[in-house]
């Protein structure tokens, strides 16, 4: 019996003392909060762009280049034809995140155009959305804010205010693209 008293006496000593230190803690002064840390934004403002910068590819020759493609301005890679619509990023405090709302039309060999891509390209997954043509492949690098590549409204230098006054062709620009064949045969008529 001897030791059974032992043990039930220890476990009400160690009762004992929980009891007391519970109690000392529940009196003791709350911790000081820590400071709140500055709100971010839920959805921190995203950049809109002017300039979408594409890299492309020639699968035949095996070059890639990058070019600059203003907002709403068509420019020719080979036989796509890439419009941008929107170009949106974020600020450089925060993850990147560049995406772009494209257009890519296809030059067929019987000259008709044709929609082969309508979509959003995301320049930190190049392969999610990139175009992939059985010739050339397009996918969006970043957005850019300026470009070396003058504005598809600005005027050429050298040019008279007559020059300036005419409407521009709605064609498209080409991109600095691999040299093709010309499709168009010389003229063999005699005259």
């Amino acid at each position: 019996m001897r030791f059974f008293n032992l043990i039930s006496t220890g476990g009400l000593t160690l009762a004992a003392g929980l009891a007391v230190s519970t109690a000392a803690f529940a009196a003791s002064p709350a911790p000081a909060a820590p400071a709140p840390a500055p709100a971010a934004p839920a959805g921190s403002d995203r950049i809109t762009n002017p300039i979408a910068e594409f890299a492309g590819i020639d699968k035949i020759t095996g070059r890639i280049i990058t070019f600059d493609v203003y907002i709403d301005e068509t420019v020719q890679f080979g036989a796509l034809q890439v419009t941008p619509r929107i170009c949106y990023s974020r600020p450089q405090t925060e993850e990147p995140k560049t995406d772009s709302f494209v257009e890519v039309d296809e030059i067929t060999l019987d000259r008709k155009i044709r929609r082969i891509f309508t979509g959003w390209m995301f320049a930190e997954s190049p392969g999610l959305n990139a175009v992939e043509h059985a010739v050339y492949d397009v996918w969006l690098k970043e957005c850019k804010q300026k470009s070396d590549v003058p504005a598809p409204d600005a005027p050429k230098a050298g040019a008279t205010k007559a020059d300036a006054s005419k409407p521009a062709a709605a064609k498209p620009k080409p991109a600095a693209t691999p040299a093709q064949p010309d499709a168009t045969e010389p003229d063999t008529t005699a005259n």
